[in-house]
């Protein structure tokens, strides 16, 4: 199969028919052997009752159900799973995506070698309220990650299979799916200028607040990147460090007074110094880190997962 698109999808019932009708039109005039997964995300309207009348229509389209709302990352972790295409493509629901973009993705993945591909949406048909958040979001992660991307969470994206195979997206990390696809070894990643269309119907499920928890996952995302397997080098490098700082302080405090005593200097109590305090504070503060880093190597050490390794390629003459 060529060509396997996964839509997540939140109360879009009035832009599903248009949407898929769409798709199918431009899969038949290139000649693609595509499939359509639409996963609904707990819609409360009548989303699902037309995802099942559109596919009634289109053996093409299939379609997964949440019981409840969990959000586009898991909704893109269940699509990940059942895709087979050699080439996935993701967009969003409400037709803001143009799927007329799709061919174009599509040659990038195959024939110009990228592991992915994201869309950049150069004119944007939203308030200046998103749009403003939005490039100070994206021009701090393109600083952090050291990937030039302008707009990291626009939902239209291309993928090569085994990329999508490769990551496990949870909690909000679909706005760092080209973080992700890097930790993994995809690092052939690549940008297209994308159409981006006003809506047309219903209105956005994505507030304001999304600015916030961007920045902690993407600051949770860089962590578990570098740390995850060795959470010892972090918490212990910082602990060793700050116990050092305060050890020293004490020593140089004790040994100024006991130099005070033997010299019969002026001479301040120990406990009277505010540094004193600040010293043991570091020492206790690296203690703590210290046996943080501690007790999470142990957990890193039993996780099922700790050699979960990707391989790319196997040479064997057995």
């Amino acid at each position: 199969m060529d060509i396997s698109v996964v839509v997540p999808l939140f109360n879009e019932e009035e832009s599903l028919p248009e949407l898929t009708a769409w798709i199918d039109r431009v899969m038949k005039e290139h000649n693609f052997s595509y499939e359509v997964w639409l996963i609904d995300d707990g819609s409360t309207d009548g989303s699902w009752a037309v995802v099942e009348e559109l596919r009634a229509k289109n053996p093409n389209l299939k379609g997964i159900k949440f019981q409840r709302n969990y959000g586009k990352s898991p909704a893109l972790f269940v699509g990940f799973k059942h895709v087979s295409g050699d080439v996935i493509i993701t967009m969003d629901a409400d037709l803001q995506d143009s799927p007329d973009e799709i061919p174009e993705l599509y040659r990038m993945i195959k024939e110009d070698g990228f592991d992915l591909v994201s869309g950049w949406k150069q004119k944007r048909h939203d308030p200046i309220g998103k749009t403003l958040p939005s490039k100070f979001f994206n021009a701090v992660t393109r600083k952090v990650s050291g990937i030039h991307l302008h707009d990291f969470n626009c939902g239209l994206k291309s993928y090569r299979l085994n990329v999508v195979k490769s990551i496990e997206v949870y909690g909000d990390m679909h706005r760092h799916m080209p973080l992700l696809a890097k930790w993994a070894g995809f690092k052939n990643i690549g940008e297209k200028v994308v159409e981006h269309r006003a809506r047309k119907y219903g209105y956005s499920k994505f507030g304001v607040s999304r600015l916030v928890t961007g920045f902690l996952d993407l600051m949770s995302l860089m962590f578990v990147g570098k740390f995850g397997k060795r959470p010892m080098h972090l918490f212990g490098t910082l602990g060793t460090l700050m116990f050092l700082l305060g050890l020293g302080s004490v020593l140089y405090i004790g040994g100024a007074k006991l130099y005070a005593v033997a010299n019969d200097m002026p001479k301040q109590l120990v406990t009277e110094n505010p540094w004193f305090y600040i010293a043991l504070t570091c020492m206790v503060l690296g203690t703590i880190l210290f046996n943080t880093g501690f007790l999470a190597e142990l957990v890193s050490r039993s996780s099922s997962d700790r050699n979960n390794y990707l391989v790319e390629k196997v040479l064997n003459d057995a």
